[in-house]
């Protein structure tokens, strides 16, 4: 069987799946999974604890240059967040970073600053990368494109266990209203915004089960991985 290396870009809303699908798919085919939103959430992470202010722009670009961001499989074959080095993974999933990582993300220079950075990961290709712009920014020449969607009371109800499995007891409620905000501001923002690239294939996650949205992005995957014999 002749294979190829491409690249997978799935977008979509907060707690779709998204990442957990992209994780599973990568490793299944032996791909690179990058995190994008990991990424964001690791400058509003640095932001908080060096007090950046989103509305001082030389503050902005200094804090930037002294950014750099990795990712490291951890023992359970996960993907760990590293920032300048060091682990921020548990830091940058808890609700203090999930309130402020949208208006983060709106910031011109700072997506910017990820972009690039985001694509020199991409250049031996063979990776997976989930986000908000990555079929239509990112690599908008992409081979295969996903847009990801679910209804809002699933998606929060999966993101208050993601939440409870991290040890942080969260309303429903309120996991309802960061979610409402976050698509508010992803969807609206100046700077790639969020939508559905033309040639995107769209994955509601409503109503299947993990196995079978995992089952989905492979079969897709393969379709454009496999290349016909002559």
């Amino acid at each position: 069987m002749n294979l190829r290396k491409i690249v997978i870009a799935i977008d979509g809303y907060s707690a779709c799946g998204k990442s957990s699908t992209a994780k599973e798919v990568a490793a299944i085919l032996g791909y690179r999974y990058i995190d994008s939103g990991a990424m964001y959430r690791a400058v509003t992470y640095y932001f908080q604890e060096h007090h950046i202010s989103l509305t001082n722009p030389k503050e902005i670009t200094k804090a930037l240059e002294q950014i750099h961001i990795s990712f490291k499989v951890n023992q359970k074959n996960g993907t760990d967040t590293f920032l300048n080095g060091l682990s921020v993974e548990k830091e940058i999933r808890k609700m203090r970073v999930s309130e402020m990582v949208s208006q983060v993300s709106t910031i011109k220079d700072v997506r910017t600053a990820m972009v690039d950075q985001q694509r020199r990961m991409g250049r031996e290709r063979g990776i997976i990368m989930d986000g908000r712009d990555i079929g239509t920014v990112v690599f908008p020449t992409a081979e295969l494109k996903l847009f990801m969607q679910a209804e809002m009371n699933v998606r929060a109800f999966r993101r208050q266990q993601e939440l409870l499995e991290r040890g942080q007891l969260v309303d429903l409620d309120d996991v309802i209203e960061n979610i409402r905000q976050r698509d508010e501001i992803d969807t609206t923002r100046a700077e790639s915004p969020l939508r559905k690239a033309e040639d995107a294939i769209e994955v509601d996650t409503t109503y299947v089960s993990f196995d079978e949205q995992v089952d989905e992005v492979v079969r897709l995957a393969l379709s454009k991985i496999v290349i016909p014999a002559n």
